[in-house]
């Protein structure tokens, strides 16, 4: 199974940081790809950014040029660095893997628990 672990997450000011981890252990033959995802109160789950193993990012058109994304792929690792944050940042962060846990195994997703960002002055 795989386990996904994130930190980083708290409370800060707007224009403020944040860089948040998330750890991917366990059984993992291989992953596709990683990413962040964040639900808002009152709203829908929204894709923040991801990155593929061959390097490729996408980034939601609200934290481009904010937000930039990397992954340390011999530790199964995936960073999402948050600059010049703004209230409607606000969000209980998730990371994801697209991942195969055997040669032969079929893809998918895994999430982890999440963890809070809040910007407010």
């Amino acid at each position: 199974q795989v386990q996904l672990v994130e930190s980083g997450g708290g409370l800060v000011q707007p224009g403020g940081s944040l860089r948040l981890s998330c750890a991917a252990s366990g059984s993992i033959f291989s992953i596709n790809a990683m990413g962040w995802y964040r639900r808002a109160p009152g709203k829908e789950r929204e894709l923040v950014a991801t990155i593929t193993s061959d390097a490729n990012t996408n980034y939601a058109d609200s934290v481009k040029g904010r937000f930039t994304i990397s992954r340390d792929a011999a530790k199964n690792t995936v960073y999402l660095q948050m600059n010049s944050l703004k209230p409607e940042d606000t969000a209980v962060y998730h990371c994801n893997t697209r991942a195969r846990l055997r040669r032969f195994g079929q893809v998918d997703t895994y999430w982890g628990q999440g963890t809070q960002v809040t910007v407010s002055s």
